[in-house]
């Protein structure tokens, strides 16, 4: 009887052991879901901040802060900018801004067509990116980015989310948001600027550190018409309408 007994004690003991291992990788994993959901709602609450308050600027011009010393950046309202000049950053960068909700499936079918050649990044997209991320082409960046860019586009109106582009958007090194390049490169408000001036920083945005508004190159001249043309088509067909352009 000594003998059966014992054998049931080392029979259990195993038993005891995987229990344990199996409670201990439900609680580990109960509370890693757990710090997802609470990560979830910290990073829905500081998107829906944004909506209300003026972000002070993202990791990126930071940094750029750090390395120069300083940046040159005044925060203009949306209805401090011209018209003109919305409806250029749209034309310029993402045309159908007011017919997607973060994410132009189009202009990425087009892009992987061409092999990645070209960005298919929305405005919105964008403004996630410089706002509350990084840059670069780490996956959790562009997985945080691929969350959080439906957040935005729910939490915010169209006319908020082009208004934090446009204030957070790099224009040179060192130079950020709409304010600053006007008066650096034009010696005016953002409010005054032309057709024409609009359509030139627009143009700077894809690589503003090597492309100078005031001093443009033939290509930046034929860019910025054509993005001028473009501004005065979505004007007229309705695709300026979600932000009163």
């Amino acid at each position: 009887m000594a003998r059966a007994s014992r054998k049931k004690k080392k029979t259990k003991a195993p038993l005891r052991l995987l229990d344990r291992t199996a409670q201990a990788i439900r609680r580990l994993l109960r509370w890693l879901l757990l710090g997802l959901a609470a990560g979830f709602v910290l990073l829905v609450a500081w998107v829906g901040l944004y909506r209300f308050v003026d972000p002070p600027g993202g990791f990126y011009q930071w940094g750029e802060s750090r390395k120069l010393g300083g940046v040159s950046r005044e925060w203009a309202d949306f209805d401090q900018i011209a018209p003109v000049m919305a409806r250029s950053v749209v034309a310029a960068e993402d045309v159908n801004f007011c017919r997607h909700w973060g994410f132009d499936m189009g202009a990425i079918r087009d892009a992987l067509a061409e092999g990645g050649a070209r960005g298919a990044s929305t405005i919105t997209q964008q403004v996630v990116k410089n706002t509350f991320l990084w840059h670069g082409r780490n996956m959790v960046r562009k997985l945080l980015e691929a969350v959080l860019t439906p957040v935005v586009e729910l939490l915010w109106p169209k006319e908020r989310i082009l208004e934090v582009y446009l204030n957070i958007a790099e224009f040179d090194q060192g130079v950020f948001g709409v304010q600053a390049a006007a008066q650096r490169y034009f010696g005016v408000d953002a409010s005054d600027l032309s057709a024409r001036q609009a359509g030139l920083l627009a143009a700077l945005l894809p690589a503003p550190q090597d492309r100078d508004a005031a001093r443009p190159s033939e290509f930046m001249r034929r860019r910025a018409t054509s993005i001028a043309d473009g501004a005065a088509t979505i004007a007229r067909d309705d695709r300026s309408s979600c932000f009163g352009g």
